[in-house]
C-alpha cells in the first residue's frame, strides 16, 4: 500500500491526520550490495547522502527468520540492531509463569534492538517472527561508527525511544482504567493503523494474529479477549478469518473505549 493510502487508513482510524508510530535461527546471512535505495526508505538512514549509504550497505547484512523464529532471547548480548525489510516481529517478556506479554509489533522500515546497542547491557526482552522476516543486521561498532559520522542518525534514535517510552506510558494507562473490552477495542484501532489495509469491506489488519497473540498484547487472558472478540464479531463490528481481522465498523468500535 503507497504512503497516501496508509495515511487515508490512519485518517479513518483515528479521525485524524497524523499517522501513529509505528512498532530459532537465521535461515540466511549476506551482504547487501546494491541495497542502498531500501537502506535510503529507513527513517534511521534518511538523511544520510549517497556516498554514506554506499558505506553502510557495505557493512549490514542481511537475514532470513522463519515464522515463530526467535531472532533474540530477553538476556542475550545486544550487539546488532536489526531493521525489517519484510515481515514483522514482535518483542515480548514472559513472567516467570511462563506468561507472554508482547510489548509491541514492528513491520517494514522500523528497527528493534537499538536499547542494548546504546547501552551494551544485555537484551531487556525477546523478539520473534511474526511471519517469515527478513532483516538487516548491523553491528554494535559499525552502529557507533555510523553515529560518530552523522549526528543525525543519534537524534533520529532519541525521537524513536522517547516516542517508545510514550507508548509504554500509555499501555501502562490503557491496563490501569480500561476493561479487557476496551483494551481489545483500542490494540485492535492501532494495528489497523500500523498495519491496516483497505478493502471493499473495511480495514483488513494485515498480520496473522491469534487469540493468544491479542491476549498478550492486552495484558488479559485467551479466554477474556476470545469472550471479547465474540462480542464484536457478533455485533458486527469486526469480522474474523484466517487468523486476519477486519475492521467492519470503526466508529462502533473506538466508542467501545472507555
Amino acid at each position: 500500500m503507497d504512503g497516501q493510502s496508509r495515511q487515508q487508513t490512519a485518517q479513518d482510524v483515528h479521525g485524524t491526520g497524523t499517522r501513529g508510530a509505528r512498532l530459532a535461527g537465521a535461515t540466511a546471512t549476506q551482504a547487501v550490495p546494491g541495497r542502498t535505495p531500501s537502506l535510503a526508505q529507513v527513517a534511521l538512514f534518511a538523511n544520510l547522502d549517497a556516498e554514506s549509504l554506499q558505506e553502510l550497505s557495505a557493512v549490514v547484512r542481511r537475514r532470513g527468520f522463519r515464522a515463530g523464529e526467535v531472532i533474540f532471547h530477553r538476556d542475550d548480548p545486544g550487539q546488532v540492531l536489526y531493521v525489517i525489510r519484510e515481515g514483522k516481529v514482535k518483542i515480548t517478556i514472559n513472567s516467570p509463569e511462563g506468561h507472554e506479554m508482547v510489548l509491541a509489533v514492528f513491520g517494514p522500515g522500523d528497527y528493534f534492538g537499538e536499547l542494548a546497542l546504546l547501552d551494551g547491557q544485555p537484551r531487556s526482552a525477546s523478539a520473534v517472527a511474526l511471519e517469515d522476516v527478513e532483516v538487516y543486521a548491523l553491528q554494535r561498532s559499525d552502529f557507533i561508527k555510523a553515529v560518530m559520522s552523522h549526528p543525525r542518525i543519534a537524534i533520529q534514535v532519541m525521537n524513536v525511544l522517547s516516542r517508545r517510552l510514550r507508548q509504554t506510558d500509555t499501555m501502562i494507562e490503557d491496563l490501569l482504567f480500561l476493561d479487557v473490552h476496551g483494551r481489545v477495542a483500542k490494540k485492535l484501532l492501532d494495528l489497523a493503523e500500523l498495519h491496516g489495509v483497505r478493502t471493499p469491506e473495511g480495514i483488513l489488519i494485515d498480520m496473522r494474529l491469534t487469540q493468544s497473540d491479542l491476549a498478550a498484547l492486552v495484558g488479559a487472558s485467551r479466554e477474556s479477549v476470545n469472550k471479547v472478540m465474540g462480542y464484536f464479531v457478533a455485533k458486527r463490528f469486526l469480522s474474523t478469518e484466517k487468523r486476519k481481522i477486519t475492521i467492519l465498523r470503526l466508529a462502533d468500535l473506538r466508542r467501545r473505549i472507555c
